[in-house]
């Protein structure tokens, strides 16, 4: 008897192709339109701010022939011209008011950078008995506004014999509270096992702040170093009320001259606006590098 083939086998149906499925978007992505929207706002903040600055420098350098009341100003001057700016020079001592400034800012930031940073580091790093209480006295400074301690400051400047002297007028600003708690900040985010090595090692506490401590928060000084300078340097009040002497004025006191001479020239006050406000790009373009780099190392170097 011959043996018979076996049957062929059958594939068991397997389950249906499942149809193409849309590609989805990713998490967080945007579609063509709200990019262009974001793009379209973004452009409409930089215009707010950066345009009133385009427009003074503008009419900084537009010449008496232009007028600049008609209906339908022109954004770029016509015949561009320095004479503003000689005039401005001609009739302030721009560059005695300049220097003054810079002395009040330099001590500023030099009382802000050394003084912050020893106090945010003992109130970080250094366990003292009232730490606590410090820090809560420093916070509660920060509740005040400083109109409410105007009139005390001018009475201890005075006391100390620095009325009308730019130490008075940079003392108030040398040690700002905001500034102690950056630091503090910054140095609390320095790992503690850096400090603990460094101690281990025979270091004591200086040496710790300034191999340790200092290299991981060069991105937050930077940061003080910037706004203590455009706060010093923008300051009208305070130097308004302890200067008498007009050789001892600060810019932003010294060009207030212009707009009650030449009110009926803008130009020659968008002028005196420009020659105050370039220093502060200056600053800001020079210390810029070293902020955002603090900003990515996250203050803490590896």
């Amino acid at each position: 008897m011959t043996p018979t083939a076996a049957p062929p086998r059958t594939a068991a149906p397997g389950p249906a192709a499942a149809p193409p499925r849309r590609r989805s978007r990713a998490f967080g992505s945007a579609t063509p339109a709200r990019t262009a929207l974001r793009y379209l706002l973004l452009l409409a903040v930089l215009f707010l701010v950066i345009g009133p600055f385009l427009w003074q420098l503008s009419t900084s350098l537009k010449s008496a022939d232009e007028d600049v009341y008609t209906a339908t100003p022109h954004f770029l001057p016509e015949s561009p011209t320095l004479a503003n700016y000689a005039k401005v020079a001609d009739t302030v001592p721009v560059w005695t008011y300049a220097a003054n400034s810079l002395v009040v800012a330099a001590i500023a930031i030099l009382g802000n950078v050394v003084g912050c940073t020893l106090a945010g580091y003992a109130l970080a790093k250094l366990r003292f008995r009232g730490a606590r209480l410090v820090l809560g006295l420093f916070l509660a400074t920060l509740i005040l506004p400083g109109e409410a301690t105007i009139v005390s400051q001018y009475v201890t400047v005075r006391s100390l014999g620095l009325a009308d002297s730019l130490v008075g007028v940079a003392l108030p600003g040398a040690l700002a509270m905001l500034n102690v708690l950056l630091m503090r900040t910054a140095f609390a985010a320095v790992p503690p096992e850096l400090d603990q090595a460094a101690l281990v090692d025979g270091a004591n506490v200086w040496q710790r702040l300034w191999h340790v401590g200092l290299p991981n928060v060069r991105g937050m000084l930077s940061v003080i170093v910037i706004f203590t300078f455009i706060g010093a340097w923008d300051d009208f009040l305070w130097p308004l009320i302890v200067l008498n002497d007009p050789q001892k004025y600060t810019l932003t006191v010294g060009l207030q001259y212009l707009n009650g001479t030449f009110s009926a020239n803008p130009r020659l006050i968008a002028a005196g606006t420009m020659i105050a406000f370039l220093p502060i790009v200056l600053v800001f373009a020079v210390c810029q590098r070293f902020f955002f780099q603090g900003v990515e190392e996250g203050a803490v170097k590896g």
